[in-house]
């Protein structure tokens, strides 16, 4: 069975051939200016212009759900709605909500086997979301590894 790839690199910039998809994480507040966003929104400027015009809009813009953008002929932006608001709750409960992060990842399989495309993120989850690695691992093998999708994990240098 094959696993998950992890390179040191830039997510933002994956080198494989053929169709990509880039899959992030985001707030369901409609938030967009910390963390991996950045990175996206300096290469280009489609996926926080569609993001924002989702929230808007409220159209099925919900935990779980995740928003397809094409930025290049062959790359594919995925805002993937993971995180419950931007703080910790009154709890100490981190904004990840792992069973929304799962949903995303069903719906980017299913993107992914059309598009025939391989999948590139950050450690998704586990910046400002405050989630944990050894939580989404799992998810990502179950849902794209186990289902032959090729995926890449970047450590920024």
């Amino acid at each position: 069975m094959s696993t998950i790839n992890y390179v040191k690199g830039d997510a933002t910039q994956p080198k494989q051939n053929g169709n990509k998809i880039i899959v992030h994480i985001c707030n369901d507040i409609g938030g967009w200016g910390k963390g991996f966003v950045m990175a996206i929104s300096k290469r280009w400027k489609a996926p926080e212009k569609a993001y924002r015009d989702w929230y808007a809009n409220q159209n099925n813009f919900e935990l779980g759900e995740v928003q397809f953008v094409q930025v290049e002929e062959d790359l594919w932006i995925a805002n993937l709605i993971g995180q419950h608001k931007i703080r910790k709750d009154e709890n100490g409960n981190a904004p990840i909500r792992y069973n929304a992060i799962e949903k995303g990842l069903i719906k980017i399989k299913t993107k992914a086997t059309e598009l025939n495309a391989s999948v590139h993120m950050p450690r998704i989850g586990c910046g400002l979301a405050g989630g944990k690695w050894q939580n989404i691992e799992p998810l990502i093998l179950n849902e794209l590894i186990e289902n032959s999708i090729s995926t890449t994990v970047y450590d920024f240098e």
